[in-house]
């Protein structure tokens, strides 16, 4: 089966899915107020998803997870504002219309490439554990770990959100347009109501009975009793306050006012499952810069967050260990082409495992992990015929005494992915996330608390040697989150990035790997079936030409587990226009002029 015919056949099984969310996601026409609505062409490029021809623009671009949130973006750059400008009005919409994923609760990590110097920036907006959190916060009395769920609901598994603050830094670095303005169209559709969408009202249902443990969630996501209906109109006047605050005040007011006050309430009264949060673990919260890290893959440069993401450390692992293989000769096709990338994979997360962290409390070899004659060295082990039979970590050079062992953490998706390319050159990939869908369940001033210290690992030693993502005071869970911006002679080529939880790496692998060397347009790449091996078994995609796999994968000697891989991917590629692609797994959509 050809590359084309295997996106072609999965987006028609994704197309009658696709052109209902365009239909069930689009708000009443406002009157000409100039606050959002969907328009035409915006509807127009919602449907275009199910052909596999990207969207095409000249001058800017936009692709995240709902079309109101595009459509406010697209008004902010369509004004002359940058992409941090619009990221920030995408963002304060995306809170409100898909809560489940991201929003004022939560953190993101911000990858930025700057159109008149040339620089790349990469700004860590990660959540932090409170300074009263100890290695032993997910375990019983015994020294055992929580089970997850036990762990996540309640007050427990927040950390300081980072969103906010991020939100601030990125204007104050980048931004054009007026602060305040940029939350005007996420206050409108808070006061007077958007449309629950298809997606928002299934994972209300799924998750009925964690939501209903407290009052002021409960009363939000369900009616008279009765989860909430995709169609139905909701408002959040909760959250248009909220959002009011920050624009009349800036961030400062989330994290010294009364908004931290009460997140810290919400937190420490909570009866089930209370945490440790406090008035200064907010108050003394920063964006970090970080160094970006970056990995050359044929003649592109991939660059992404480096720790606390384990993201680009791992994409940029898998792609290293690759370059010595021909993947465009061997094509999506073949099963080879896929045991390569599957033990690809498996060895970059062996590596992830056992080193990647919180660089500001445990040394991590970031420069070892993605070293040429490392990766080479380990590029040896896929040169077998069949699966490997195991996968240790490698041994990267390190400047430190190392001694530390593997890391049990389990991340769940539930985040979201925005690109942006605006009019002055700059590139802007940004996911976000409160962690698992509706994070801790916590709702505070129509926001949704994370459980990001869920991310951590609830063992803190392994037959005493410590784990180094163990929780510790003021410490950034790892995270597989992967905002990426590939370039090709100091240019931006491709902005891209997805949730997923730890598949995110794999997602976002596969996608650049078939626009560079499939020849891949960006819509044909994000929609590829998706097959992801992590730690040895193979997920390959449901009810796609991915399963078409399956025995050949066994025949190699992997497992095989068929299942519903929802990514989230937006993507923009950039050339002589700007080509945009948006995931038909879910709700969201590319658009620019």
């Amino acid at each position: 089966m050809s590359a084309l015919r295997l996106v072609i056949g999965f987006l028609l099984l994704a197309g009658g899915a696709v052109a209902q969310d365009a239909a069930d996601a689009v708000a009443p026409e406002t009157g000409g107020s100039g606050i959002v609505s969907v328009s035409p062409e915006l509807a127009e490029a919602l449907k275009s998803k199910s052909s596999g021809h990207p969207v095409e623009a000249k001058n800017w671009m936009v692709a995240a997870a709902n079309p109101l949130a595009v459509e406010s973006g697209a008004k902010v750059l369509r004004a002359g504002g940058t992409a941090a400008d619009a990221m920030i009005a995408v963002q304060a919409v995306l809170g409100l219309v898909e809560p489940q994923s991201s929003g004022l609760g939560g953190g993101a990590f911000l990858v930025w490439y700057d159109g008149a110097t040339g620089e790349m920036t990469t700004l860590d907006g990660r959540e932090t554990a409170p300074l009263a959190a100890t290695p032993l916060l997910f375990q019983d009395d015994a020294g055992e770990p929580l089970a997850f769920f036990g762990a996540v609901v309640g007050g427990r598994s927040v950390g300081v959100p980072g969103t906010p603050a991020l939100l601030q830094k990125a204007h104050d670095r980048w931004g054009r347009a007026d602060w305040a303005d940029l939350f005007a169209d996420a206050v409108y559709l808070a006061e007077q109501g958007f449309e629950v969408s298809p997606r928002l009202a299934s994972m209300v249902a799924a998750d009925q009975e964690r939501l209903s443990r407290f009052q002021k969630t409960r009363d939000y996501f369900f009616v008279n009793g009765k989860p909430l209906q995709a169609g139905q109109y909701l408002r959040n006047p909760s959250y248009a306050n909220t959002l009011r605050v920050l624009a009349r005040d800036g961030a400062d007011e989330f994290y010294t006012g009364e908004i931290a006050r009460d997140i810290v309430e919400a937190v420490q009264a909570v009866e089930e499952n209370p945490g440790v949060l406090s008035e200064l673990d907010l108050a003394i919260y920063t964006i970090k810069e970080r160094t970006p890290v970056c990995v050359d893959y044929r003649e592109f440069d991939v660059c992404g967050m480096g720790p606390p993401s384990s993201g680009a450390l791992t994409v940029g692992q898998i792609l290293g260990l690759l370059k010595g293989f021909d993947l465009s000769n061997s094509g999506p096709e073949d099963p080879v082409t896929w045991r390569l990338i599957g033990d690809a994979s498996r060895l970059a997360f062996a590596d992830r495992g056992r080193y990647m962290a919180d660089s500001d409390f445990v040394p991590v070899p970031t420069k070892g992990l993605v070293e040429n004659d490392y990766l080479s060295k380990r590029a040896e082990l896929l040169a077998g015929d069949d699966a490997l039979p195991e996968v240790t970590p490698g041994n990267p050079e390190f400047d430190h005494t190392l001694n530390w062992a593997d890391d049990t953490a389990i991340e769940f998706p539930s985040t979201s992915h925005i690109s942006i390319v605006d009019q002055y050159g700059n590139a802007l990939s940004m996911t976000t996330t409160i962690e698992n869908g509706f994070g801790s369940r916590l709702m505070v001033r129509g926001f949704l608390l994370n459980n990001e210290l869920t991310d951590f690992s609830f063992r803190s030693h392994v037959s005493g040697v410590p784990i180094a993502n163990r929780v510790e005071p003021g410490k950034r869970p790892r995270s597989s989150m992967s905002p990426t911006i590939v370039t090709r002679d100091g240019k931006p080529v491709l902005v891209v990035g997805s949730p997923g939880g730890s598949r995110i790496i794999g997602y976002v692998a596969k996608t650049i790997i078939a626009h560079l060397d499939w020849n891949m347009n960006v819509q044909q790449a994000v929609s590829l079936p998706h097959l992801v091996n992590r730690f040895g078994t193979y997920d390959v995609e449901a009810g796609t030409a991915a399963e078409s796999f399956t025995k050949p994968l066994e025949a190699l000697g992997y497992e095989v587990n068929q299942r519903e891989l929802t990514s989230g991917l937006h993507a923009i590629s950039i050339g002589e226009t700007l080509l945009g692609g948006a995931d038909p797994r879910r709700e969201g959509v590319a658009f620019g002029e």
